[in-house]
């Protein structure tokens, strides 16, 4: 792991400006692989999804996948990009045991979508990245060392590798430097990947699930001095696999990086390694350029040339996007810009919606789930669409306290049984008992009870101390274990002690 020193974040950004990059891969979401007709299941035993042909083995031809590249060009239309009318793949020459092939069929100068841009929200600012490029290729098979301490080759005592995943339909999605993010540098970059993981989802073209490792991020980072114009040099931090594993990534390379310059040192154009449990990074290889692979056009597969009137239908029928489904909504429920960036930051937009829709109003079901569901799956560590708790039933619990079934002390116990698997809001209120004290005897047997054990408080407010009434409502609520309806309960209080307000 990582010992090298490190300068304080805070004073980093005062004497250095960041600069970013993010090269994003995802993993398409087809019934096959990119160039053969093998399944893409993930979680298959180890090379049990593999041919002749993503095995490369002499005599066998690759045919590119047409759903993959109508998504591709889906994704391209999505992030604002132009569509090439005639682009080709080319052959990626490295040497590596996880690409059966020796090369990678991916694009190089001729991608199939260019210059395009996302648009993300961060502390009420929209910051525009800029995507260099959008294209297509084919992914690897995935390498496990096995022995050592690190789970990498170094001191490994033997490697093993899974095909099963070579050949998959990969878009690579490459922004443009981005710059002035200053001290937000590292939340951009977990803001602009959150979006892109929405974007992916609306779509349909990828289930984007990081921890499968559907979509990850390479991060790139580099430093210059405040007051100059030239980018530093950049390290390339591979295969990042975690929203929150991005910013922290970006944070370490930024401290780490100044510390460097600052001690007058230079910084190596490399690729690094992320590691979650420490949150720092560490050195892997000098980062090749674009003559090490050694590109050219692979002469086994014809150009594409996307019919204009194709792409004109795919970009007609787009989904309605996140950004554009966030402000309609935000519009709809009546929410403040800072409401629906903690609703989105929280994940928490889609699980409001489907409650909304559930027959919720959007305040409660707002509040359900930003707070007492919020706290639980904080305490939990779990994700809150994770939570064993559907929306029908958070709109079941907030119809049950509309209609005065609930309040919301007894809604809380509802949820914690339902989160607990104690059945649906109903058998929860069944079997703890937890319905509401509405009937007019058992809550007056229970008021004059109150009113006997509290005579001073019942003085006060005959004799005009209204507030005083609170401990006796106090009383009630205490009595009934929180079942009684306060509202009425304190009607009734003060028509027994003949006060009106």
């Amino acid at each position: 792991m990582s010992t090298e020193t490190l300068m304080p974040y805070d004073e980093a950004l005062e004497r250095f400006e960041p600069v970013l990059g993010l090269e994003t891969h995802v993993e398409l979401g087809t019934a096959s692989k990119m160039f053969c007709g093998c399944p893409t299941g993930f979680g298959a035993a180890a090379n049990t999804q593999v041919c002749p042909v993503c095995l490369a083995l002499p005599g066998s031809l690759p045919v590119a996948n047409e759903m993959a590249i109508e998504s591709t060009i889906r994704i391209g239309l999505a992030l604002n990009c132009s569509i090439a009318s005639w682009c080709r793949f080319a052959r990626k020459n490295y040497f590596y045991p996880d690409m059966p092939k020796n090369y990678q069929i991916s694009q190089y100068d001729e991608p199939l979508c260019v210059d395009g841009y996302l648009d993300i929200e961060i502390e009420g600012k929209t910051v525009r990245i800029g995507i260099e490029r959008v294209h297509l290729e084919e992914d690897t098979g995935k390498s496990t060392h096995v022995g050592g301490a690190t789970g990498r080759i170094q001191g490994a005592d033997y490697s093993i590798v899974d095909y099963n995943r070579a050949g998959i339909p990969l878009v690579e999605i490459v922004t443009r430097p981005v710059e002035g993010t200053d001290r937000l540098a590292p939340e951009i970059a977990k803001a602009y990947a959150t979006e892109l993981r929405e974007v992916m989802r609306s779509l349909g073209v990828s289930d984007v699930r990081m921890e499968e490792g559907s979509m990850r991020c390479d991060v790139n980072v580099s430093l210059m001095p405040r007051g100059t114009t030239e980018w530093g040099t950049r390290t390339e931090t591979k295969n990042v696999n975690s929203l929150r594993s991005i910013e922290r990534s970006v944070r370490h390379e930024i401290e780490r990086q100044a510390a460097i310059l600052a001690d007058g040192g230079r910084i190596i154009q490399e690729t690094r390694h992320f590691h979650e449990d420490t949150g720092t990074t560490t050195a892997g290889r000098s980062k090749e350029e674009a003559q090490d692979y050694r590109y050219f056009p692979e002469p086994d597969l014809v150009p594409i040339a996307p019919d204009p009137a194709w792409v004109a239908k795919l970009k007609a029928e787009l989904p309605e996007l996140p950004g554009a489904r966030r402000s309609r909504l935000q519009r709809e429920w009546g929410v403040s810009d800072l409401d629906m960036a903690a609703m989105h930051n929280a994940d928490a937009v889609d699980l409001v919606e489907a409650t909304v829709a559930a027959g919720a109003p959007p305040a409660d079901a707002r509040k359900w789930w930003m707070g007492e569901l919020a706290r639980r799956a904080n305490e939990s560590g779990t994700a809150l669409a994770a939570l064993p708790i559907t929306p029908d039933q958070i709109a079941r619990v907030c119809a049950m306290v509309a209609g005065g079934a609930l309040n919301d002390k007894l809604a809380r116990q509802v949820l914690e049984g339902v989160l607990e698997g104690e059945g649906s809001p109903d058998e929860v209120v069944s079997a703890r008992g937890l319905q509401i004290v509405n009937d007019q005897g058992e809550l007056s047997a229970i008021i004059e009870q109150v009113l006997a054990d509290n005579s001073d408080a019942a003085d006060k407010v005959r004799g005009g101390k209204i507030a005083a009434v609170g401990a006796l409502v106090g009383g009630v609520m205490k009595a009934s274990r929180g079942k009684a309806d306060a509202g009425r309960a304190r009607e009734l209080i003060l028509q027994k002690l003949g006060v009106s307000e």
